[in-house]
C-alpha cells in the first residue's frame, strides 16, 4: 500500500488506551479526528533512545526517537493549540500497558494523548509500517507527524530511515 500523503483522507482504524479511570478503551481514529484539527505522531517504539554511542549501529533507526519527539510536542502544545490544533496524538506499535507507562514518564503533560496500535493494523492502513523483524523488533511504524484537518491530511511529514528532521513539533508549527 502506498503511504498516506498530503491531500488523502485518513483511513479509519481502532487504537487503544487507558482512560483516566484506568479502564482500557478502544477508539476509532475517525471519532478522534472528525471535525477537528489533529496532529498524529508515530515513533518506531515507546522509550526509544535519543542517542547511542554508535550512530552506525544496527539500531541507528531508533536514533533521536521518542525521547525527543514527545518532549517537543509537550513543550509546544500550547503554541499548537493556539494555532487551532484540537488534539495531539502519539501512537506506537506497542501494547496499551507500555503506552500507559510511557505516558506516566511525562508528568508535566496535559495535552498529548498516548494510543497503542499493538498489532500495527492502523500503521499498515496508513502504509507507514517498517519491518524490523531482522533486528528482532517485528513490524513497527515509521516515524512521522501528520497534520489532519477534518480527516484530510494537510501535512505528511514522514521520516526516512533513522532520521528525525521533518516530524518534530517545530516543523508542524511551521506548517500551521
Amino acid at each position: 500500500m502506498a503511504p498516506v500523503a498530503t491531500g488523502d483522507m485518513i483511513p479509519d482504524g481502532m487504537l487503544v488506551y487507558f482512560d483516566e479511570n484506568d479502564q482500557l478503551q478502544s477508539v476509532s481514529v475517525h471519532t478522534l479526528a472528525a471535525g477537528k484539527k489533529v496532529i498524529l505522531v508515530a515513533v518506531p517504539g515507546a522509550f526509544t533512545p535519543t542517542c547511542r554511542q554508535d550512530p552506525n549501529s544496527e539500531f541507528s533507526y531508533l536514533l533521536d526517537g521518542s525521547m525527543k519527539h514527545v518532549p517537543g510536542f509537550i513543550g509546544k502544545a500550547e503554541e499548537l493549540k493556539a494555532k487551532g490544533v484540537d488534539e495531539i496524538l502519539f501512537i506506537s506499535v506497542n501494547d496499551p500497558f507500555v503506552m500507559k507507562a510511557w505516558a506516566k514518564t511525562y508528568p508535566e503533560n496535559k495535552h498529548v494523548k498516548f494510543l497503542a496500535d499493538g498489532s500495527a493494523f492502523y500503521t499498515r492502513a496508513l502504509g507507514l509500517e517498517l519491518d524490523l523483524s531482522e533486528k528482532g523488533l517485528g513490524i513497527r511504524s515509521r516515524r512521522f507527524a501528520l497534520l489532519i484537518d477534518d480527516l484530510k491530511v494537510k501535512v505528511a511529514n514522514i521520516e526516512s530511515g533513522g532520521e528525525f528532521t521533518v516530524s518534530s513539533a517545530d516543523e508542524i508549527l511551521k506548517a500551521l
